[in-house]
């Protein structure tokens, strides 16, 4: 008896983009009931070659089967109806609606008149969303949760779809380690009941850990596939990135000594802020030339402090200062005359995808820059300086933002900041969703920063990016500080305990 066919295969899939070679004679085979982990540096071909299978990208070279019959998908509603799910990182959820909405969206359940079911379609979406282990009120807006919550609330809509493939971008990236787990065992349901999951991921401990089969990519090409179980981190990090190459910080583990600044002058204090639902009674201080890490679970209060610091969330009660002044957060632009800088924890929050990198950096310098009107060749001139200090890739400053990858795209970020020094710059998830060689990159301009004396707060779920970057370590919980490590021996498990 001849065997079956794979549930999905590509043989010599090739894309281009304005001449330059995304993908070069790739082979793909995904198995039915099988997790396969994708992994591999930003601009590898994983993204590429998945949107290609979901059917974003219609015009390439080679050939996709699904049970051994040819397809090629001319939109992503035909991609959609041979039962192909996927989850992005840069989410698709529609913010105004409930969270409800956007897990029944397009088939939500209806009465005898043909008019939506509000009862039954909040009741579906909560016993679903249970599923799934998240207890969310399913008529709260869903742009008003945290982005952990909204990732998980996108990932229930495709799970339970009925999708028989299921890609999943970066599904980690904004959880907590309990979410996590509570992740991994809800894939392996869908994949016990004969579903298939491809997960990329730049968290190695995560695709060793779920993946039944894992596949690199490297400029373009699948350089290995194999079974999880035979491999280890080291041996992916060295068809990653190339035989040789060290392994960088972000997968450190062990422990780091902690050396805090307690001479340096205070640029922010902050004593006894509250915001509603969010955290209560916190206290802290941010020197000059320092990193404050700011660490905690998801929903732990840690990345709603980073936006009131920047006065997108209300404070309701505490006391702020800079240099010693009282400062009064309103707005964004409040925060911005204060002196403080803030990159979200979603760039397509704070950056133009249409526009070209130069127009991204220069928006918030454009009063300094012009008096009647601006003038596009300052602007240029600008961006250039910093795609150069930065090493944005490709360093083309007409380019437009969303050709480049997200750990670029990130950098952009940072440069928008950079035209004009904060005293403090708030920096919330800084790393999330990069490679291994992009983290490194935002790392040592991060570094760089606090060299110039500038205040940097760094907010983050991944114990690794704290650890890495961090002089001093404040760990949050269930909206409070719980615990400072400063001048001493720290390590991931004694965060992960605090937390």
């Amino acid at each position: 008896m001849a065997p079956s066919p794979p549930l999905l295969e590509l043989q010599g899939i090739s894309k281009s983009f304005g001449g330059v070679a995304a993908l070069a004679g790739v082979d793909f085979t995904l198995a039915k009931g099988e997790i396969h982990g994708l992994v591999g540096e930003n601009g590898a071909g994983k993204s590429t070659l998945m949107n290609i299978i979901a059917g974003v990208h219609p015009e390439y070279e080679g050939t996709m089967r699904i049970n051994g019959a040819v397809v090629k998908f001319r939109s992503i509603r035909d991609s959609l109806a041979a039962g192909i799910g996927m989850v992005h990182q840069e989410l698709s959820i529609v913010p105004e609606l409930s969270v409800a909405e956007n897990v029944l969206l397009g088939v939500q359940p209806t009465n005898r008149l043909g008019l939506i079911d509000w009862k039954a379609m909040y009741r579906e979406a909560e016993a679903q969303l249970s599923r799934l282990g998240i207890r969310v009120d399913p008529r709260a807006p869903i742009g008003r949760l945290p982005l952990g919550l909204q990732q998980l609330v996108e990932l229930a809509r495709v799970l339970f779809s009925g999708a028989r493939i299921v890609i999943l971008d970066e599904p980690t990236s904004a959880l907590s380690p309990p979410e996590v787990d509570v992740l991994f065992s809800l894939l392996r349901r869908v994949r016990d009941s004969g579903r298939s999951i491809i997960f990329i991921s730049h968290f190695l401990d995560d695709i060793l850990h779920v993946s039944d089969t894992i596949t690199i990519f490297r400029n373009g090409r699948r350089i290995a596939t194999a079974p999880a179980r035979d491999i280890d981190k080291a041996w992916i990090i060295e068809r990653m990135i190339g035989a040789g190459h060290r392994e960088l910080e972000e997968s450190y583990t062990g422990e780091i000594m902690l050396n805090s600044r307690p001479d340096a002058q205070v640029v922010l204090t902050a004593e006894g802020l509250a915001a509603i639902g969010a955290f209560r009674d916190v206290s802290l201080q941010v020197r000059a030339g320092e990193v404050l890490g700011i660490y905690g679970f998801l929903g732990s209060g840690q990345l709603e402090l980073a936006r009131a610091l920047f006065g997108k969330l209300p404070i309701a009660a505490g006391t702020l200062r800079i240099d010693g002044r009282a400062a009064r957060l309103r707005s964004t632009a409040a925060a911005r005359r204060a002196g403080i800088a803030f990159v979200p924890e979603s760039r397509r929050s704070m950056l133009f995808a249409q526009e070209p990198v130069y127009k991204n950096v220069s928006v918030s310098i454009l009063d300094r820059i012009s008096r009647l009107w601006v003038r596009p060749s300052a602007e240029r001139e600008i961006a250039r300086q910093h795609v150069g200090r930065l090493q944005i890739r490709p360093p083309r400053v007409e380019r437009r933002l969303n050709t480049l990858s997200g750990g670029n795209q990130q950098k952009v970020a940072l440069a928008k900041w950079l035209t004009h020094l904060p005293r403090v710059l708030v920096l919330s998830e800084p790393t999330r969703g990069m490679d291994v060689g992009a983290k490194d990159d935002v790392m040592t301009i991060v570094r760089s920063l606090r060299a110039q004396g500038i205040g940097v707060v760094v907010v983050s779920t991944e114990p690794e990016t704290v650890l890495s970057l961090a002089d001093r370590i404040l760990v949050m919980k269930r909206g409070t500080i719980t615990r400072e490590f400063a001048n001493e021996v720290v390590s991931k498990d004694r965060l992960l305990a605090a937390a």
